[in-house]
């Protein structure tokens, strides 16, 4: 069996949809295929961009061109310029990176939480309630701090049960209002990122150094972070789990 057949088979096999690092995961099972090379991986990056049978949804996000219609009536459209400022393409949007973030974040060993209001909302094969750790929010401090938390996009806790990292993707609403929550939630030694299309990022600098974000911008509390470095870093981690012993 040919590389690409495999690549194609596991796809198949993973209900025609499935993330680049989902495949890195899953193709080495597909029995007949040898991968002979010192870069499996970018050998799968390179199948999955040229191959005409595979099309691409969202960054490292791809699907079989003959599952195609099927996905769509199922909600996985692929982004395009006509679409890309419709209410279905931030939905979808604001589930998958949300679905990135928690998968990345229980693969780093930390406990995971996503709004109730979000927990029905699909990723892929499951719903953002299926993936997180907690399914109630650990009360970390003073009440109202405690609320007001529970309304960020996802949040890393760490071994105690405190917040490590606060995230809030941004596809299309207004960057202000998650820097406002953020400035609520300052006193807390934790980190805060915006996480948001790489073309947003010239607003995002715009934005946080308002007078009322001094005290973010002074300390370093915020950073930004871009779909695409997202989507990196979580392929990143699940090729990391495939080391007996990680430097």
């Amino acid at each position: 069996m040919k590389q690409y057949e495999a690549v194609l088979q596991t796809l198949e096999r993973l209900g025609g949809i499935a993330t680049l690092g989902q495949l890195n995961q899953e193709v080495f099972k597909t029995e007949g295929c040898q991968w002979k090379t010192k870069t499996p991986f970018a050998s799968i990056r390179r199948i999955v961009q040229t191959n005409p049978e595979i099309y691409r949804i969202r960054p490292g996000l791809y699907a079989l061109v003959s599952r195609r219609k099927e996905l769509e009536q199922n909600g996985f459209v692929a982004e395009t310029e006509k679409d890309k400022d419709s209410k279905e393409t931030a939905e979808f949007d604001h589930t998958y990176y949300q679905g990135l973030l928690l998968a990345v974040g229980r693969l780093k060993g930390f406990g995971t939480f996503v709004p109730n209001q979000d927990r029905n909302r699909r990723f892929i094969d499951t719903t953002l309630g299926e993936m997180r750790t907690y399914t109630v929010i650990p009360h970390f401090s003073y009440d109202e701090l405690v609320e007001r938390s529970s309304t960020v996009d996802v949040i890393w806790f760490n071994e105690r049960r405190m917040p490590h990292t606060f995230f809030e993707v941004e596809h299309s609403t207004d960057i202000q209002n998650s820097l406002l929550k953020f400035n609520d939630l300052r006193d807390f030694y934790a980190r805060m990122v915006i996480v948001a299309d790489g073309r947003r990022r010239e607003e995002y600098s715009k934005k946080i150094h308002y007078s009322s974000f001094y005290e973010l911008v002074k300390n370093r509390r915020v950073a930004f972070m871009d779909y695409e470095s997202l989507n990196r870093q979580y392929e990143h981690e699940l090729e990391r789990q495939k080391f007996d012993f990680v430097l």
